[in-house]
């Protein structure tokens, strides 16, 4: 109602106004209507053409700034786009009234304030003109569209200036947080909310927290918040506060930040140093999570750190006593030890004798066998194993072990077990270009030399007459025992057949044979599986000439036998060039016979040559 009179007041007043003016105009009317009358050209060149036509009268300025006042105070200019400040005259069930000094109070639903539900009458609120008349003339307003207006320009005006901003946590999404920042959903990067890892977003949903808004793109209206922003500037302040006290040596009391696999980030309060993996414990640990736990508060000391001091190296296990100088006194090379296999080489393995102490048995301490093999044959982590201290060094702390020290060396008695000459059956473990190592027993290995591996074949490798892992008789040829040599053979378990060969294929013998295959400077016939003569090329020569061709059966005279070397020549030539001189010599024999007889002449003597010559040529 008082605004009712208020603009009825306006009104009147307007009014008023405009019934002076009236007034006015009527009594200058009558001196213009006689000095119309009494000098009429000047009349008409004088005269206001454009307010006859437009329909303005003349009015005072006086009259019009007065006017111009009382609608300055009392309305307000009513820009679409322009937002007014209106005040809470009342609350129904649905809507708010708010005045804006128009001429007439206007709505907005209550659903626009649900953010605010402390809203009372009197309260202060910007808005928007939404609609100026709806079908009842009713004013309609927008309190939101105001505050989305009004939220931009807060929004970019705390980016251009860097100001602080609180702004409310709605939800999680993607990648972030959605945050309420006047009105404007902004997003929250999840590697902003703290300068630490976040492992558990939603208990930040609901929270109010203050950001800085750190981008702004107006093409799409997306606003990005960072609250990490806000707090690495204190960071930064003690970061160089803390840096400027640290000393080598110094132990400070820290926060698990974050776990890798090779260490753990401890953070000084502001400083973030690095606990490497070898220095969180004096045992070894496959993993940090067996030591520390995330946030968990623990000292460290400082090991060392760069010039600039921004990375700095820390210790955990450098607070407690070294567990060296915890081992007992009594211990000493060759007592028997019991510990834990807690990492494996080739090489060997360590073993954990005592917390924090180990010492390594070298794969050649493994066993009695001499033949390569890995640690992993022998042993696997986590095995609970007894070994020997076969030597202590406390001031370099390392100690080195061995297993086979308890069982007995089995070549305290080789001498009974593997006597000279005895038969025995061993595995084939391994090949060199000169022979074969064979095992007898653990520990216990002998060489084969190629040459003894047959009899009869011609080997160029020992893997062309056996495999790795196949079992093979043997006799023991030679026993070194200071050396720990064993030479063994495998053609002495039977007797040389070449013994044999030399009665039968003896130089002089004949034998049958068909030529195998044609070689350089000869050719080749197989007696048997064992013995391959060769055959020179002059001695292929056959009776009448020509030369003897492969797959050509001929007899054949051995001319050279080499038991040793295995070296068998045989000849077909001398077969028929025995004959002849077979024939020569009994001609001779005869004509010496037919001299003493009678009186044979030296044409006779020719008779008989040229018939042995034309024999031989085959013309008779």
């Amino acid at each position: 109602m008082a605004e009712e009179t208020k603009n009825k007041e306006v009104q009147d007043n307007t009014e008023n106004v405009e019934v002076q003016d009236v007034a006015g105009m009527d009594s200058q009317s009558q001196p213009e209507q006689e000095n119309q009358q009494e000098n009429p050209e000047k009349f008409l060149e004088e005269f206001n053409w454009h307010n006859y036509e437009e329909g303005i009268d003349p009015i005072d300025d006086e009259k019009l700034e007065e006017f111009e006042k009382l609608v300055a105070e009392n309305f307000v200019d009513t820009l679409d786009d322009e937002v007014v400040t209106g005040k809470v005259i009342n609350i129904t069930d649905r809507d708010a009234i708010i005045d804006i000094n128009a001429k007439s109070e206007g709505v907005i639903s209550l659903n626009e304030f649900r953010y605010n539900p402390d809203l009372k009458e009197g309260d202060d609120v910007e808005v928007l003109i939404d609609v100026r008349e709806d079908a009842t003339g009713q004013l309609i307003l927008s309190h939101r569209k105001a505050r989305v207006i009004k939220a931009w320009e807060r929004v970019n005006t705390a980016h251009d200036e860097s100001l602080v901003v609180n702004g409310f946590i709605k939800c999680r999404t993607k990648g972030g947080m959605i945050v309420d920042v006047f009105g404007i959903e902004a997003f929250l990067p999840g590697s902003q909310i703290d300068v630490k890892p976040i492992r558990d977003y939603d208990a930040y949903v609901g929270k109010n927290m203050e950001f800085k808004v750190v981008k702004i793109n107006h093409e799409f209206k997306n606003v990005v918040v960072s609250h990490k922003a806000l707090i690495e500037a204190d960071i930064e302040e003690q970061k160089k506060e803390i840096i400027g006290q640290l000393e080598k040596g110094q132990v400070l009391e820290g926060t698990v930040k974050n776990i890798t696999s090779y260490g753990v980030f401890v953070d000084l309060g502001g400083v973030d140093g690095l606990v490497h993996i070898t220095d969180l414990s004096w045992s070894r640990i496959n993993h940090p999570n067996e030591i520390v736990e995330l946030d968990q508060k623990l000292n460290v000391v400082i090991l060392d750190f760069d010039e600039s001091k921004s990375r700095i190296q820390l210790g955990l296990k450098q607070l407690s006593q070294h567990p060296w100088d915890a081992l007992s006194e009594d211990l000493k090379v060759g007592d028997n030890v019991k510990g834990k296999v807690v990492v494996i080489a080739d090489y060997g393995a360590f073993i954990e004798v005592a917390e924090g102490v180990e010492g390594l048995i070298h794969v050649s301490e493994m066993s009695w066998s001499t033949h390569l093999r890995s640690a992993q044959d022998f042993v696997n982590v986590g095995d609970e194993v007894e070994a020997q201290i076969l030597t202590l060094d406390r001031d370099d702390r390392k100690m080195s072990l061995g297993i086979k020290q308890l069982s007995q060396d089995p070549w305290t008695d080789i001498t009974s077990k593997y006597p000279v000459g005895s038969k025995h059956k061993g595995i084939v473990r391994n090949f060199t270009n000169f022979g074969v190592f064979v095992e007898l027993e653990e520990g216990i290995d002998g060489l084969i030399y190629i040459s003894d591996l047959s009899w009869t074949k011609k080997i160029k490798h020992p893997s062309e007459f056996t495999n790795v892992g196949d079992e093979l008789e043997v006799v023991v040829l030679e026993l070194d025992v200071e050396g720990r040599k064993l030479s063994l053979g495998h053609k002495q378990i039977e007797d040389n057949p070449w013994d044999k060969y030399e009665k039968d294929f003896g130089v002089g013998s004949k034998h049958s044979a068909e030529i195998t295959e044609i070689v350089d400077k000869g050719a080749t016939i197989d007696f048997n599986e064992d013995i391959t003569a060769f055959i020179p090329q002059r001695h292929l020569e056959k009776e009448d000439g020509s030369k003897l061709k492969k797959g050509e059966e001929a007899e054949f005279q051995i001319i050279e036998f080499n038991k040793e070397f295995k070296r068998v020549v045989a000849s077909h030539m001398v077969i028929h060039k025995e004959e002849e001189q077979k024939i020569v010599k009994q001609a001779a024999k005869k004509s010496a016979t037919q001299n003493k007889d009678n009186a044979t002449t030296i044409g006779d003597v020719n008779a008989d040559l040229q018939a042995l010559k034309d024999k031989m040529e085959g013309k008779k």
